[in-house]
């Protein structure tokens, strides 16, 4: 009842916030890592966040669900674009195939368009009294 591509939507989002922020399309206003920029040439923090989410929100939009922890090939990858292992361009390349998957996934992805926020509400109703009702 809660899966919905109106998820899909929020993944892109954070998404495409983290592939401006990595290449200094969208300003951070408190986080700044000179180190991080000054060893690999890039925010591999913002870069590796940016990768995750577009996995992530590709799998949620194919299946309505998440891998908790991330499937070890994927996390690899991930912490290996942390630790500055792929050049710039490879992640950005990277980056930018996950973003189209996750945009065409919002058209074609199983899930319905948005939650069905009558059982939702229905069902924190039920759980509120049957807890108060314990009380």
């Amino acid at each position: 009842m809660f899966a919905s591509r109106e998820a899909g939507k929020r993944f892109l989002g954070y998404l495409k916030a983290q592939r401006e922020r990595l290449l200094g399309e969208r300003g951070q206003m408190r986080v700044t890592r000179t180190e991080l920029i000054e060893t690999h040439g890039y925010d591999s923090k913002f870069a590796s966040h940016a990768v995750r989410l577009g996995i992530q929100g590709i799998e949620y939009l194919s299946t309505g669900r998440l891998t908790l922890p991330m499937p070890e090939l994927d996390r690899l990858r991930c912490l290996d674009i942390r630790r500055g292992r792929w050049p710039l361009v490879e992640v950005v390349r990277m980056i930018e195939e996950l973003e189209a998957n996750l945009f065409s996934l919002l058209d074609t992805s199983p899930l319905p368009e948005h939650p069905d926020r009558e059982r939702i509400d229905a069902f924190l109703v039920d759980a509120y009294m049957e807890w108060w009702a314990a009380k």
